[in-house]
């Protein structure tokens, strides 16, 4: 499993409460091409509290996919266009497969 950002000093029963207020697991898309070659991949997982916005974590995959993602064709561009819209749109909620991978049961 990829590394969690941003629960530093939270406790377990901390990120409960924050995810029955409406926080989240995300994951930001980028993609880079080299030449004719193109690869999509996922950011680490960043836990998101209630309120928080997403741009301050996506803003380097997104920058990083705009300057290296658009060089391979046809799936560069593909895949660039696929990743900006995920984290234009807060990115990748993967909440339930976090928890799930816990073998947690939420409260909220």
């Amino acid at each position: 499993m990829a590394e969690i950002k941003n629960i530093d000093g939270l406790s377990v029963d901390d990120i409960n409460r924050e995810l029955s207020r409406g926080a989240k697991f995300v994951v930001f898309r980028y993609c880079f091409s080299i030449i004719i070659l193109s690869f999509k991949r996922g950011s680490d997982i960043y836990f998101i509290k209630p309120g928080d916005s997403t741009v301050k974590h996506s803003i380097g995959f997104t920058l990083f996919t705009l300057i290296f993602g658009w060089w391979g064709l046809p799936w560069g561009p593909i895949y660039s266009i696929g990743a900006l819209y995920s984290n234009m749109s807060g990115g990748k909620d993967i909440t339930q497969e976090v928890l799930d991978s816990m073998n947690v049961n939420p409260q909220y």
